[in-house]
């Protein structure tokens, strides 16, 4: 009976790398098994990844970041609602010594500089919600050329870290990852602060009409709680040497 009851208490969620490379996920879930005593697996993939794995019911609930993709998601019935959690940014990193002359607060000028002086850029090509920015910020430069440097990792945030590390090649990162991120090398920030590098999270419940076997009262109260003041408090508490990675702003319920 106790494993039956323990089993009946966990729930599964298909998320982001970020959130679990960035270490929020440590902080925020023991938070919410206190509160609730729910147990909660991340099954951390891209952003893509974790809706597939979402819309075929593997999954109870799903905390990811592209919003549009998220949008299509509940407009197919799989989800009744998409809820706002948190944000942070993407940047774009590269060699200090910056030689494609990317340096600034315009990551789409920045993109054409990269492709223009073939660069090395490490994409992660893995469908993620980082993957689906860097591309809409690709396709905003006009570059249909991104220059003999670009490569396709299909990989995780901080796997693509590593490459462009050793490699000593650009790579759009989302902040939270970047800051807990230690094989920096010889990279360093230098695009951020455009607003079109803003990054919003959102949370949903998969729908029991699509796939009647998920915990959707479990999943509930993880989304209620992820965005009522305990669970934003809990996020904006979670800082790396001091520095705040993510900013709550669910809508008031």
């Amino acid at each position: 009976m106790a494993t039956m009851a323990a089993h009946a208490q966990s729930i599964v969620m298909a998320s982001t790398t970020s959130t679990e490379q960035s270490g929020l996920f440590a902080h925020l879930l023991p938070a919410f098994k206190r509160a609730t005593g729910i147990d909660v697996k991340v099954v951390a993939v891209g952003t893509g990844q974790a809706i597939d794995m979402a819309r075929r019911g593997d999954a109870d609930v799903l905390f990811v970041h592209d919003t549009a993709a998220e949008e299509r998601f509940v407009a197919e019935g799989f989800a009744p609602q998409r809820y706002p959690v948190m944000y942070n940014d993407f940047v774009l990193v590269g060699p200090r010594a910056d030689p494609a002359g990317a340096r600034g607060k315009d990551i789409v000028e920045a993109l054409k500089k990269v492709a223009a002086g073939d660069a090395p850029f490490i994409s992660r090509g893995d469908k993620s919600g980082t993957h689906a920015a860097e591309l809409r910020y690709w396709s905003e430069a006009g570059v249909a050329n991104k220059g003999k440097g670009y490569r396709e990792c299909g990989c995780g945030m901080g796997p693509a870290l590593n490459i462009g590390s050793s490699s000593s090649a650009y790579v759009l990162a989302d902040r939270g990852t970047w800051l807990t991120f230690r094989n920096r090398g010889e990279l360093a920030v230098l695009v951020e602060g455009d607003r079109r590098l803003f990054n919003q999270y959102g949370v949903m419940i998969v729908s029991p009409k699509k796939h009647p076997h998920v915990k959707a009262a479990q999943a509930q109260k993880f989304v209620d709680w992820v965005v009522s003041p305990a669970g934003q408090a809990a996020i904006a508490e979670y800082k790396v040497n001091g520095e705040q990675l993510f900013f709550p702003n669910a809508n008031p319920r």
